[in-house]
């Protein structure tokens, strides 16, 4: 065998026309031959380590490449068997070969074609899986290539950052281009089709995709310019917490130097928002946005909102919530920091679909700068809570850094008025923190209880909260909330507020109850009539979804000297929340005859937990050996005893009993 070794040649197609020439002539006085080249340069391809032996017919011709760089890409390892290799009027033709290259391909059968005289190539490769690949090299550096069902997973061979994504998929398409030692030109036209990813443990992840993507690449001494356009067709993904469909268009921009991706101009096309620009710049080792900026005009809070918003802001209620209206936003993003962001509210609503809370329209800006403040106002229409209506109130705040600095808020209630005073808020690693002050100012209960559907009452609700606290994901009141209501009052402290619009709102909170009028508070709720005066405590009291889980609460008379009265049907009410016969009248035989009796003491008690309670009545009173407990004593003439003997009653029930009391107009019989 004769073995030739090349150290150096000179660049360009010639090098293959001196080759083919070389194995020509000595293919026809030799039986064999080997052929070593160390570099072998191309504008479109440079190559290392060429190794070409050809023997007998009974033995394959086979070329070795140790290493093969083209547009920034690197292969090792290459190598083709022709078993039928012929060298013949100016052309060396491959027919039938196979080609191994380790981690991108296994046996994919390769036809090629040499035109000697012209410098043209002709390669045509076909994988076991069924795809394609044409290409045309031509001696100016042109070339045109053409896929067909490409598989996307190949990629990550040559694209180590797709590997993490274990992307899916075929392309089909072309590519046509000129390639020279200091510039080359790229237009293509690609499809995906069953594209897809998972990543991140399965929290991103998308399945169906279909993109087109058009566009030119071109390169010269300073790196790659590239744009193009981008249209996603068919199927969906999910980016935690987005859900993505298809729909998006884009047309992109920009440039790459190896080390840094620049995109000098995006536009997006996403139903629901009139325009979307975006620029960038990108370190890909690793990969980090170094400055950005983004401008989004008039985007549809009734098409983006539960789709885009609500998944960042709160995933929970990204069903429940509703919005309308228009929002514009710009941001800046300079030296991997957050520099600046601007947002527009134009007739903006939002609301909760059972009609719990709803707020709108409103209107303003609000603008953020890292390093200076800035003045946000917004104007709100109006708000309501439940059956409850806001009437119009301006927000005022100085936005800065990580601080918002609130103006006083007055926000009207009714014939009252809320106002907030000192407000910061100030967001840290985990959530928002603040602190501030609010009142109410004097609220008639009759107008309040009328708005919100309730039976109405007498009074005026007042409050005072010096300490208004702020944490992530809850509120508390350091301060006391004051009712004036039924002649005494009912006064709230040690109030915490967690998740408030959220599917497991949260709320504790301690009440004590002072000489309320029994008069007016059977009248209202129609039980009966009681004179007299109460108190109550209500302590640990836990709401859960607006939902009592665990208070415990007792009713007892108010001290004092004061009428005492109690009419028949509110004992006939009593003795049904104690349970079956609770009644144990001196003068049983007499009940019937009389519509109200006197007492000397009332009380009741409720310990609420897992669902029960656990019931009691006036403090140390005991009915006896059968362990009931006094819920009324009786005192004056004519006199009775409201015993109960259930100490154990299921939270339900007990409310469907009191709720029966106060819809029926008979109570229970009492034998």
């Amino acid at each position: 065998m004769l073995v030739l070794t090349v150290r150096r040649l000179v660049t360009g197609l010639r090098l293959c026309l001196l080759a083919a020439a070389l194995i020509h002539s000595v293919a026809v006085s030799a039986e064999g031959l080997r052929l070593d080249l160390a570099r072998l340069e191309h504008p479109l391809v440079t190559l290392e380590g060429v190794s070409l032996s050809v023997a007998d017919e009974a033995q394959p011709a086979r070329l070795r490449i140790a290493r093969a760089e083209f547009g920034g890409f690197v292969l090792h390892a290459l190598d083709l068997a022709c078993s039928r290799l012929e060298l013949a009027d100016g052309w060396v033709r491959c027919r039938g070969g196979r080609l191994e290259l380790p981690g991108l391909l296994e046996r994919a059968r390769v036809d090629l074609e040499f035109d000697v005289a012209r410098n043209r190539l002709q390669i045509r490769l076909q994988t076991p899986e069924g795809e394609s690949l044409a290409l045309g090299l031509l001696p100016d550096g042109s070339f045109r290539a053409d896929l067909s069902q490409t598989s996307v997973a190949r990629l990550s061979a040559l694209l180590p950052l797709l590997s993490e994504y274990a992307p899916q998929g075929r392309i089909s398409g072309s590519a046509v281009g000129r390639a020279a030692t200091e510039s080359t030109l790229v237009t293509f036209d690609l499809r995906l089709s069953d594209g897809g990813f998972v990543a991140g443990g399965g929290l991103n992840a998308a399945e169906g995709i279909g993109l087109r993507l058009a566009g030119r690449l071109a390169r010269d001494q300073a790196g790659w310019q590239w744009s193009m356009g981008v249209d996603w067709t068919a199927g969906e993904a999910y980016v935690h917490p987005l859900y993505l469909e298809s729909g998006l268009k884009a047309d992109l921009s920009g440039r790459f130097d190896g080390k840094r991706l620049s995109l000098d101009g995006a536009k997006l096309e996403i139903d629901g928002v009139r325009a979307i620009e975006l620029r960038a710049s990108l370190e890909v080792d690793p990969l980090r946005v170094v400055s950005g900026a983004l401008a989004i005009a008039d985007a549809d809070l009734s098409v983006i909102g539960s789709r885009y918003l609500m998944p960042l802001v709160a995933p929970a209620l990204s069903d429940r919530i509703q919005f309308e209206g228009l929002v514009s936003a710009g941001g800046r993003y300079e030296s991997g920091d957050l520099m600046a962001v601007d947002v527009s509210f134009s007739d903006v609503s939002v609301s909760l679909d059972d009609g719990l809370f709803g707020i709108g329209p409103v209107n303003g800006v609000v603008p953020w700068r890292a390093f200076e403040s800035g003045l946000a106002r917004l104007d709100v229409g109006a708000a309501n809570w439940e059956s409850l209506s806001l009437d119009a109130f301006r927000v005022e705040a100085h936005v800065h850094d990580n601080a918002v600095d609130f103006e006083s808020v007055s926000v009207p209630v009714l014939d009252g008025r809320l106002v907030v005073s000192d407000l910061s808020l100030e967001r840290r690693a985990d959530g928002w923190y603040g602190q501030g002050g609010a009142f109410i100012e004097p609220l008639s209960l009759e107008s309040l209880t009328r708005a919100v559907g309730m039976p109405v009452m007498s009074g005026v609700l007042s409050a005072a909260l010096p300490a208004l606290v702020v944490q992530p994901g809850s509120l508390s009141l350091d301060g006391t909330l004051v009712i004036s209501i039924f002649g005494g009052y009912v006064r709230v402290s040690r109030l915490e507020l967690r998740e408030p619009l959220g599917v497991a709102a949260y709320l504790t909170a301690d009440l004590e109850a002072r000489n309320l009028d029994l008069g007016k508070i059977t009248d209202t709720f129609a039980f009966g009539n009681v004179t007299g005066f109460i108190d109550a405590d209500v302590l640990g009291l836990e709401l859960v979804r607006w939902r009592p889980v665990a208070f415990d609460a007792t009713v007892r008379s108010s001290p004092g000297r004061y009428a005492r009265r109690i009419s028949q049907r509110a004992v006939q009410n009593i003795g049904a929340l104690g349970g079956g016969g609770a009644v144990m009248a001196l003068q049983r035989g007499f009940l019937g005859f009389f519509e109200s009796f006197g007492y000397r003491e009332l009380g009741l008690s409720c310990r609420l937990s897992e669902g029960v309670c656990l019931m009691g009545g006036i403090a140390g009173d005991s009915a006896g050996p059968n362990d009931g407990f006094v819920i009324v004593r009786g005192g004056g003439v004519p006199s009775l005893n409201v015993i109960g003997y259930n100490r154990r009653v299921d939270w339900q029930e007990l409310l469907a009993r009191l709720q029966g009391a106060i819809a029926s107009n008979t109570g229970p019989v009492i034998e």
